[in-house]
């Protein structure tokens, strides 16, 4: 078995860490927000923005003070996740190594609600409230008596929602005196938006960048450098688990997994420096649930309910941000939609995958989550929404998915662009490849409502723009683009890797 960041085997040469059975008294209690290191201060803090448009009797909307933490309202709570080598539950300081002490705090909590730093509502403030835009002229392409209205996260400095998490966790490790974060990023834009924060606090920051994005969408990789980051592409030679698998395979296109376990082992092996997660994790999650808090008062303000709420997700974190908030509205009664989540074909964890306990990463160094799963070994092909290659999805969005709050659908890439260039013809804006997702399904749903009469309203998480991802829109409007198979023989394969844990 792949040697771990907890059992820390030889060949990283990391000291193994101690499990103790009881747990130090910073991890107990009720969560609580610690001493300010220092205040940043932002003119962009008074800008007031994002009314919901479209609406003649609009109200201005504050950026929210707290993140909500949907484990404290579920009727079951999650799975915990596990040692690799005793399949006991990891403690929180367990995962000291990788991360700033307040988000592993954040990982563990039951609390509802927690309070967001004042820095960091400071920085928000350069961007959010974001937009929430009613899609009139999509509606009137599609003829359709729905109302179609999406959250737009593109107006962050880095083109995404990715800022959301970005911006809290490097200001919790600027607290703990870190100086040097590693990442991972797919498509690009979860390492341009950890470049920008790291930027903002004086924060060296490197990045291992999928291999199949980083060689097709190079001005995200000028981004991250802009900012003052190191970018390499993964697989790499700079790492052991770059280096096996390049010998393996010398033309890898990597994965994901492949980049966090790159990033991993050098956080691992060095105590100046803590590892940061664009998605997946429950901490990340929590962030990113500004987005759904804000649009619940959108909405609110101009009489609006949703019948339909549609995300796509990859590792989650952007479906979660906008569909927990309302997930707790549904669990009290007052609202009921239908939440969808929308995967790509290629890479279907949700709809095809496993729902067992798996490796975060490729080279088994993360702790056990139990997630729906492709197997840690699976890579998916080089399809144009780099953001939604991860072999699993975050275990918590799985768990209710498991609970039944959710569903679940995959859509190919063809059509996804297909919708992608009705959604920028008639609403301008050119959408990132992996809202194209929602976009799909949204546009399945409105000429549903077509067929039926009925006047839905739909809710869409646009969380991205689109505007270093040309190449792709290139492809499929030179007819170029084609519909990546997914193999179920592959993923079997990979799926027999999955450690047999007893749950």
């Amino acid at each position: 078995m792949a040697g771990s960041i907890l059992s820390a085997t030889s060949h990283l040469n990391i000291s193994p860490l101690k499990f103790n059975h009881t747990v130090d008294d910073k991890w107990t209690g009720r969560y609580m927000q610690k001493s300010k290191l220092f205040h940043l201060g932002h003119s962009a803090g008074y800008r007031v923005r994002a009314k919901a448009m479209s609406s003649t009797d609009a109200k201005a909307i504050q950026i929210p003070r707290q993140w909500y933490n949907l484990v404290a309202d579920l009727p079951i709570k999650p799975p915990p996740f596990l040692h690799p080598g005793t399949h006991q539950p990891v403690k929180p300081e367990d995962l000291s190594p990788l991360f700033a002490d307040e988000l592993i705090l954040q990982e563990v909590t039951n609390e509802r609600y927690i309070d967001i730093p004042e820095e960091v509502v400071d920085i928000y403030g350069l961007w959010r409230p974001t937009p929430l835009i009613r899609a009139k002229r999509l509606e009137k392409l599609l003829d359709t008596p729905a109302r179609i209205y999406y959250k737009y996260e593109g107006v962050s400095p880095a083109g995404s929602h990715k800022p959301n998490t970005a911006v809290p966790q490097v200001w919790y490790n600027a607290q703990q005196g870190v100086k040097n974060i590693v990442t991972e990023t797919g498509a690009g834009q979860w390492g341009s938006s950890l470049a920008f924060a790291c930027s903002l606090f004086g924060i060296n920051c490197e990045v291992w960048q999928v291999r199949a994005s980083y060689d097709s969408k190079p001005y995200r990789k000028l981004m991250m450098q802009t900012w003052g980051a190191k970018v390499h592409p993964s697989p790499s030679s700079l790492t052991e688990s770059g280096r096996r698998m390049l010998q393996t395979d010398p033309s890898s296109p990597g994965s994901l997994g492949i980049a966090i376990s790159e990033a991993v082992e050098i956080a691992a092996q060095n105590a100046d420096t803590k590892y940061c997660l664009g998605s997946v994790l429950n901490h990340v999650l929590l962030h990113q649930t500004i987005i759904g808090e804000e649009c619940i008062k959108q909405m609110e303000a101009i009489g609006e309910t949703p019948d339909v709420i549609i995300g796509c997700t990859g590792g989650g974190s952007n479906f979660a941000g906008l569909a927990f908030p309302f997930i707790r509205e549904k669990l009290s009664g007052k609202i009921n939609p239908l939440i969808r989540a929308v995967e790509p074909t290629a890479c279907p964890s949700l709809t095809k995958g496993r729902y067992a306990y798996d490796y975060g990463d490729t080279a088994g160094m993360t702790p056990l989550m139990k997630m729906h799963t492709l197997g840690h070994d699976f890579i998916p092909d080089p399809i144009h929404s780099g953001g939604l290659r991860y072999h699993g999805m975050a275990p918590l969005i799985s768990h209710i998915y498991e609970l039944g709050f959710m569903e679940a659908l995959a859509i190919p890439q063809i059509e996804c662009f297909r919708g992608a260039i009705q959604f920028a013809r008639s609403e301008g804006l050119i959408p990132a490849p992996e809202p194209t997702h929602a976009i799909a399904a949204t546009i399945r749903e409105a000429l549903h409502c077509k067929e039926t009469g009925e006047a839905k309203v739909i809710l869409m998480a646009m969380c991205g723009h689109g505007h270093f991802d040309l190449p792709a829109y290139e492809k499929y409007l030179q007819g170029n683009m084609v519909d990546l198979d997914f193999s179920d023989e592959r993923m079997q394969t990979s799926l027999a890797d999955v450690p047999k844990v007893v749950s």
